[in-house]
């Protein structure tokens, strides 16, 4: 008996990914990635071009068929992730307005975003689950289209990364509930569309419908089209399943929700999160997502802020890659000799980075280890924060690219205080996409599931690490003001504001991951 393939496909912040895998084992059998070349704009533009993601997409399916060979034909179904948030707006012709699609890290929108949230963030946190912030689709495309996008013809349908795959493979446009409310369009209690969220958004004549239907992650929205399968080659009819976010498939990958795990997503973006119970009152976090289940949600504490700080800085430096700036900080001890990085090249929430404590004697070294430093602390002052929220956070899965390196998981479970569960396998996303393919098809998804190891913390650098943590959040919070006064008075900037940005910091919200 010939053995069922699935294939999962994730179209992150950085690369487009698709592997495939043998229903019985969930050995991967094909896979295959392709960079995504982002447009770095003035103002703080980050959009990529809908002819390279095209074809990052037909390279991508069309070497993984290749891989396959016959066994193409074997392929039982197709699931869709992707990073949450950033704008895929279709015109009137179908095709992504203006030729691209705008990232979640985008920073266009931020005067916009800062003066919906003084107007109205408390009132859309209460209903959506998040304060505004300048990656969601809405503020995007009112900042970039217009008021009048819809009625102009400029922003006919939205959709989010995935669901612009599964769109190009199948056709069919609609999304779940998991994108859906990660961008604040949901009411958190209900699960349904947000009437506040789309009057606030500032397009007149948006609505619901602009998204299509939500489809619960795991069903058939359609198959592989002709034209598709000519152009990605595919056999045609392949059923085509929703997914999730892929925050949320990389969890349903290492069945973070069944084992009761927190995951922290060393991409991109900070990411970490916990699966929880409903709680009443909610707990004080940066989002809180209804993804579908009526009793429970996905709590978070986001800001794009964890491996872009370390892949730009392998810019600044001339290095070749993340890993060398891990290699480079390595060779300082912790703390940097006093310096210390604010890991915000991203922004986010009124944010900025910017080194402090810079001395004449520090070096690249310093520098590489400062910034390494922070990004491990950020992500571990953000699980702290969901810990405070009451949410089971004390047993910790580490995903995402940064997670291949074992001295930085180290480092962050030096911070966490305890050892953490690590998948090195960056394919999590697609191959939590694989396993709702599955899902569509009936097929048990067990053996579909990524495996993990186990990291422990330098035990001897033990009271380092806490003073290092207590001496980053207490910089974090010296900071604030600043952050506050900067966003209040910088021309280009909306009005802050009256009271100070809190500490914590809200840099807050969701995209993937990469």
């Amino acid at each position: 008996m010939k053995t069922q393939l699935l294939i999962g496909i994730d179209l992150g912040s950085s690369s487009l990914k698709a592997l495939a895998l043998e229903a019985a084992s969930g050995r991967t059998v094909a896979l295959s990635r392709m960079p995504l070349q982002h447009d770095r704009l003035p103002g703080g533009g980050c959009e990529v071009g809908a002819p390279m993601i095209r074809s990052a997409l037909s390279s991508v399916l069309r070497d993984v068929a290749h891989q396959l060979g016959n066994r193409v034909d074997d392929v039982r179904a197709i699931g869709c992730t992707g990073h949450g948030a950033g704008l895929y707006a279709l015109d009137a012709r179908h095709e992504l307005a203006g030729g691209r699609a705008v990232a979640s890290t985008d920073q266009r929108a931020a005067a916009r975003a800062q003066s919906l949230a003084a107007s109205r963030g408390p009132e859309l946190l209460a209903e959506v689950g998040c304060q505004p912030w300048p990656g969601q689709p809405t503020v995007i495309a009112a900042e970039l289209l217009g008021r009048d996008a819809v009625r102009s013809g400029a922003l006919q349908r939205l959709m989010f990364a995935k669901d612009y795959v599964g769109f190009l493979l199948s056709g069919e446009i609609a999304t779940d509930a998991s994108d859906a409310s990660t961008a604040g369009l949901l009411s958190v209690a209900t699960g349904t569309w947000s009437p506040l969220a789309f009057a606030a958004s500032g397009i007149a004549g948006l609505a619901p419908q602009a998204f299509g239907p939500l489809v619960r992650s795991g069903e058939v929205i359609g198959t592989v089209q002709p034209a598709a399968a000519s152009a990605y080659g595919l056999p045609a009819g392949i059923p085509v399943a929703m997914g999730a976010i892929d925050l949320l498939a990389a969890m349903t990958a290492v069945r973070a929700e069944e084992r009761g795990r927190a995951v922290s997503v060393l991409g991109t973006w900070c990411v970490n999160a916990v699966i929880g119970p409903v709680l009443s009152p909610g707990p004080d976090v940066a989002s809180t997502v209804n993804f579908g289940p009526h009793d429970r949600r996905l709590y978070m504490e986001n800001s794009p802020s964890s491996m872009a700080n370390i892949a730009w800085l392998a810019g600044v430096l001339g290095l070749p890659d993340a890993r060398a700036v891990v290699d480079l900080a390595m060779s300082v001890p912790l703390g940097a000799g006093g310096l210390r990085f604010l890991p915000f090249v991203n922004g986010g929430g009124g944010v900025t980075a910017g080194f402090v404590g810079l001395k004449s004697h520090h070096t690249r070294g310093d520098m590489a280890r400062a910034v390494v430093d922070a990004v491990a602390a950020l992500h571990a002052r953000h699980t702290a924060r969901l810990a405070a929220g009451g949410l089971p956070v004390s047993a910790s899965t580490v995903l995402g690219g940064g997670a291949s390196d074992t001295r930085l998981v180290r480092l962050l479970a030096g911070l966490l205080g305890h050892p953490v569960e690590r998948c090195a396998d960056d394919e999590t996303g697609a191959r939590g996409a694989a396993i709702y393919a599955a899902m569509s098809q009936g097929i048990d998804a067990a053996p579909l599931c990524a495996p993990c190891d186990t990291v422990e913390p330098d035990a001897g650098q033990a009271r380092a690490h806490a003073d290092f943590n207590a001496d980053f959040n207490e910089l974090i919070t010296t900071m604030s003001p600043v952050f506050g006064h900067l966003a209040g008075h910088a021309p280009e900037r909306a009005p802050a504001p009256a009271t100070p940005i809190p500490a914590p910091v809200p840099v807050q919200q969701v995209e993937a991951l990469p």
